[in-house]
């Protein structure tokens, strides 16, 4: 059996994969944070709970204190959110500037 390649000529690429090699490795970065579900959960979480403390976060998700903490470090490394030190606590946030920056590379990706 012999199989015909479809002609693509003419054809619009839907996406554009241009992108210098640090902002890729940068969008990887934020995807890998984001490959847990624990993770997009607690981004999630933030999107509707801004400046909260850890123990707010441990609150709704199933999982011990530590767990949380090891999750919101990974997310802070990859750049997602922002750690603010309030007295005792600290308070959590994302980080507007590298939101900003994935929803237009996204953007101009696809």
């Amino acid at each position: 059996m012999t199989r015909s390649t479809p002609d693509h000529a003419g054809m619009t690429p839907c996406c554009t994969l241009r992108l210098t090699a640090t902002d890729e490795k940068r969008l990887v970065r934020l995807f890998k944070a984001l490959g847990n579900p624990i993770r997009f959960e607690i981004l999630k979480y933030l999107v509707t709970h801004p400046e909260c403390i850890t123990g707010d976060i441990v609150d709704v998700l199933p999982i011990a204190q530590a767990t949380v903490s090891q999750h919101l470090k990974v997310l802070g490394e990859a750049g997602w959110i922002t750690a603010i030190p309030d007295g005792p606590a600290t308070c959590y946030e994302l980080n507007e500037q590298t939101v900003t920056w994935f929803r237009e590379v996204i953007g101009e990706i696809f």
